[in-house]
């Protein structure tokens, strides 16, 4: 007796799931023109695409367990949702295009959007994963602190070359986007043939572009400045407050911004009061008579040094620098951990060597000395009747 078939639980269970769409759904009914439902179609595939990225992207935050430190995925899907909703409704789109009942010509322009869609996809999750990089590297260092050079070092470091490198990605990313257009191709091929006139053109007009663009990547690596270094540019005091691909901001002392082009700190001098600490050493000149007991002022000098909380106390001294006809110049050194620190300490010793001098001496304070000779006396005593005279005449 032979055995005979069991049947198949579905019916067409040969049939793939694409030809199950393409009997059921892809064709539509019959009253509704083709090229209308195959838009319909799309248009809801793109939908459950953005609907299946929201329910995946709630099940990852519900699921993933608190912690203090995130990890390199769970940063990756926090920050790539604008990618990722993107790829989503490309894939769906992708899927169901093949079956739909449009053009040849509708569905070659649809399926070039989503190359070009795809393209650019590619290249917005390169420049997001490069700041999930320098995110998580530069969380190692911190830069409230008083001793901030290595934080300062790798946070410039990392800020020029992510942005050197999301330029370039998106320069190439633009590039391969335009290639997949037939005419851009072609043009594209025939300036690389004539790479005389035509690139020499182009290289005029990008070339402050390109200058600004190298000179960063040459701060980023020398490193002449950083971030939130102290400097002197064009006769103003200020901070690098931040450094672009192209341009850098100088936070000026008064709150005022200067913006500098980023090639001047490769090719003119400047000052950088923190190339290598934050520490300086600040001086205060006082002019007085030459009756001064300068061991007293020295004294005094040290007392204020000790008792201000500005001070870091290693360098503390006093010299007479000059001596003038009228009075001397007395040089007062001391130092701070920084240059807010700095400028302020100078200006509370110079105000308490001041008082200290006005209430203790001050005959010593600058002032002009007339020496008469005797001749010169018995001259003005001789004169002064006769002027009182003719002054009542």
């Amino acid at each position: 007796m032979e055995a005979k078939p069991i049947a198949p639980v579905l019916p067409h269970a040969h049939e793939t799931l694409r030809q199950v769409f393409n009997h059921n759904v892809a064709q539509g009914p019959a009253w509704i023109p083709g090229y209308v439902w195959g838009t319909i179609i799309l248009v809801l595939a793109g939908c459950l695409g953005l609907l299946l990225h929201r329910v995946t992207l709630r099940l990852f935050k519900r699921f993933s367990p608190p912690r203090k430190v995130r990890t390199f995925f769970e940063l990756f899907v926090e920050n790539t949702t604008g990618p990722s909703r993107l790829a989503y409704v490309i894939f769906l789109v992708g899927a169901a295009l093949p079956s739909v009942s449009l053009s040849f010509a509708t569905t070659l322009i649809i399926a070039h959007v989503l190359l070009i869609a795809f393209v650019l996809l590619i290249g917005w999750t390169l420049i997001r994963t490069g700041e999930i990089f320098a995110s998580l590297y530069l969380g190692r260092f911190r830069t409230d602190v008083d001793d901030n050079l290595l934080a300062r070092k790798h946070l410039t470091q990392i800020r020029i070359l992510k942005r050197a490198g999301a330029i370039l990605i998106g320069v190439v990313t633009v590039g391969a986007a335009l290639m997949t257009f037939d005419q851009v191709r072609q043009y594209g091929i025939s300036l690389f043939a004539s790479a005389g006139a035509a690139s020499l053109v182009v290289g005029l007009a990008a070339r402050p572009l390109l200058t600004n663009l190298i000179a960063g990547v040459q701060i980023a690596i020398t490193q002449p400045i950083r971030l939130e270094d102290a400097v002197i540019v064009e006769g103003e005091w200020g901070w690098i407050e931040e450094i672009s691909s192209t341009y850098v901001v100088v936070r000026l002392w008064d709150w005022r911004r200067m913006i500098l082009p980023i090639s001047y700190f490769l090719e003119k001098p400047f000052q950088n009061w923190t190339r290598e600490s934050g520490a300086l050493i600040g001086s205060v000149y006082l002019y007085l008579d030459y009756s001064i007991p300068v061991q007293a002022v020295r004294d005094k000098l040290t007392q204020v040094a000790a008792e201000s909380q500005l001070c870091d106390g290693r360098v503390v001294n006093l010299q007479v620098s000059d001596a003038r006809a009228d009075v001397i110049e007395l040089r007062c050194l001391v130092s701070a951990r920084n240059a807010p620190h700095c400028w302020d300490l100078r200006c509370e010793v110079r105000e308490k060597l001041i008082a200290f001098i006005q209430q203790e001496y001050p005959h010593s304070l600058p002032h002009t000395r007339v020496a008469m000779d005797r001749a010169g006396k018995d001259a003005a005593a001789h004169n002064e009747p006769s002027a009182v005279a003719a002054a009542k005449h």
